[in-house]
């Protein structure tokens, strides 16, 4: 059974579709929701029920449109939650159901469901991955695990893992990748084997992490400021990886923080960054929407909240110092 930072400019927060139309999220007399512009033309029609906190007039953030809910009259679909549409109004996908919402983006592709077989999707809506696989684990360190032929187990708990069938481990393009037998320190450890190290970089690339290298000390410490289990040096290390790179709609790089195992610190938003598409300029990711700081002004604030933080908490084992 298997269960599952070159220069630093400060500028203002900006978003990744500045300089594009604005659309515009809006309910019903029924309270059904859908997107309009700006001069009021709907482009997806009222016909999703919404479940978070979104109210009537919040911007569509994002280079598509998510409906983060079911839709009136349609049967939800196995594993998925949610309509994925173009800013046209073209349906595109359904998300994978994931933590009681459609899923997150990992690594620059969310999962999606097609006919009940899951694949990937990148931010443009863009399907990279076809739906093949009966479940797939969102991407991390270049790698996906799946299976086919398994299920979820059958069981009143709320949460189940995946159970059964044959299992694999896939790359980015959606190719099966086999284990290596010899270690090299390289590889990465999924379930107990070992895979090559997908990151490859030229020279302008390795000059955007160098940046991040000269720093891990400082944002190992300040990432392990509140643990309260003591851990050695080693434990604390960080790796940084280029997880995605400028195209359409994305003139950035994104890069993505790993503990020593190389998993990634955090699903969402934590201690992930971006750097302009020259390689000059840096920013960290400050919200679930992407909303991108200065990685300078965001530095300023971890270091503040570490340093808050050891005020009231003098016993924590982990020390930041700010050196």
């Amino acid at each position: 059974m298997k269960r599952l930072l070159v220069t630093i400019v400060l500028i203002p927060m900006l978003s990744f579709s500045q300089g594009k139309e604005v659309l515009y999220y809006f309910k019903s007399k029924d309270s059904l929701v859908g997107v309009k512009n700006k001069a009021g033309k709907i482009i997806v029609p009222a016909q999703f029920k919404i479940f978070s906190f979104l109210k009537d007039g919040d911007p569509v953030e994002g280079e598509t449109i998510l409906f983060d809910g079911s839709k009136e009259g349609e049967k939800p679909e196995k594993n998925a939650w949610g309509y994925v549409y173009d800013k046209n109004g073209k349906f595109l996908y359904k998300p994978f159901l994931y933590d009681n919402g459609a899923d997150y983006f990992s690594e620059g592709l969310r999962r999606l469901v097609k006919n009940g077989k899951v694949g990937f999707a990148d931010r443009n809506g863009k399907t990279v991955i076809e739906a093949e696989h009966d479940f797939a684990s969102p991407f991390n360190y270049g790698y996906a695990a799946f299976c086919d032929g398994c299920d979820w187990e059958k069981t009143n708990d709320e949460h189940k893992a995946i159970v059964g069938g044959k299992w694999g481990v896939m790359n980015t393009k959606g190719e099966t990748v086999q284990s290596v037998a010899k270690q090299s320190g390289n590889e990465v450890e999924i379930d107990g084997k070992y895979y090559p190290n997908s990151f490859q970089y030229n020279e302008k690339e390795k000059n955007i992490l160098q940046f991040f290298e000269e720093q891990k000390k400082k944002l190992s410490d300040l990432y392990y400021v509140n643990f309260y289990n003591k851990l050695s040096e080693n434990e604390k290390n960080l790796f940084f990886e280029i997880v995605e790179r400028p195209k359409e709609n994305f003139p950035y790089y994104q890069v993505n923080t790993y503990n020593y195992r190389k998993k990634e610190l955090d699903m969402l938003y934590r201690f992930k960054f971006l750097v302009s598409e020259d390689g000059k300029t840096f920013y960290a990711i400050e919200d679930y929407n992407e909303k991108k700081v200065p990685f300078e002004s965001w530095l300023k604030e971890e270091i503040k909240n570490a340093e808050d933080f050891q005020k009231e908490h003098q016993d924590n084992p982990n020390k930041f110092r700010n050196k």
